[in-house]
């Protein structure tokens, strides 16, 4: 059993992103100046993806999102997933459903859906699909620093930290300068062979706010983080985070435009993650030829306990 919960802790922690319901889906593009706790909501909307009615990273031929785990001077860690992100569901009450597959690695068959209620109050529902066991299990919610599969990402930062766990200031505007930072040197395989992981310069010289946000708890794991968001779309390139005066953890996101009338309409093209201490680094890397934005799924009842029971090989 100790084997079993393991690896539904590990599944839990590598789900990405379902949105919470706090920040309103309507919430409007702003027209004027904006406050620190506006720049903060504009931010949970544009990293839920609430400008679509569905987001996923599917598989296209061997390409595939990778999640890549490297402990200073050790060879790294891959896993491969599939997720699918319903932020128009049918059912009455839910705010958000999201479904995630474990397509290779130790989490291999590892089928997950998360159901985020419209009831801000409402705990969100995880249900796991445990391949040793061929059951599907209901968990608890996760804490919010909690490691997220053993990365240098935690629940917090990939989806449960909400604007008000934290108070935000507005430290001005700046210019980005360089470009994000990215896992070197990566030891391919053949999920990452063709994978072009490279770093992303295209925010170099963009108008961001600097917004430091401090966490409510005195005994969290960081004092406070200052991320470099973008003026215009609202998307986060870099978060730093701080404890003790320390800079102690590094977080870049690489983004990609949708290329739809709202500005925020953008999603993930990597992740990279970094502490400082131990040098352990973390890169979720999304090939663009596997986004889906808006796609009209054929399976009636994709985001349901059924197919977590039996998970099809493909999703069209």
């Amino acid at each position: 059993m100790k084997r079993i919960a393991l690896s539904v802790a590990v599944a839990a922690s590598l789900a990405a992103g379902v949105a919470t319901a706090v920040v309103s889906k309507d919430l409007a593009y702003p027209s004027g100046s904006v406050s620190a706790n506006d720049v903060a909501e504009q931010n949970y909307f544009v990293n839920h993806f609430y400008s679509f009615g569905n987001y996923a990273i599917t598989k296209k031929g061997k390409e595939i999102t990778a999640l890549i785990l490297r402990a200073k001077d050790s060879s790294p860690l891959t896993l491969t997933l599939e997720r699918y992100l319903n932020n128009a569901p049918k059912a009455g009450g839910v705010n958000a459903q999201d479904l995630a597959i474990f397509r290779s690695g130790k989490l291999k068959g590892t089928g997950m859906l998360i159901t985020d209620f419209s009831d801000a109050n409402k705990s969100q529902s995880y249900e796991i699909f445990i391949p040793s066991i061929r059951k599907v299990r209901r968990f608890a919610e996760p804490a919010r620093d909690d490691a997220w599969g053993g990365s240098d990402f935690t629940f917090g930062d990939v989806t449960l930290r909400k604007p008000k766990h934290e108070s935000h200031e507005l430290l001005g505007k700046a210019k980005f300068a360089g470009c994000l930072n990215v896992m070197k040197d990566v030891k391919r395989n053949k999920y990452t062979q063709n994978a072009k992981i490279e770093a992303d310069c295209s925010a170099d010289g963009k108008e961001v706010y600097k917004l430091k946000s401090t966490a409510g708890d005195a005994n969290w794991w960081y004092d406070n983080r200052v991320s470099y968001i973008d003026a215009k779309t609202f998307a986060d390139y870099r978060t730093e985070y701080f404890k003790g005066g320390k800079h102690v953890k590094t977080i870049d996101r690489s983004w990609v435009s949708a290329g739809i009338d709202d500005p925020r309409g953008s999603y993930w093209g990597y992740w990279y993650g970094t502490t400082l201490a131990t040098g352990h680094e973390t890169m979720a890397f999304i090939p663009r030829s596997v986004t889906k934005v808006n796609h009209k799924y054929k399976a009636k009842n994709l985001w349901s306990t059924k197919t977590l029971r039996k998970m099809p090989k493909k999703i069209k």
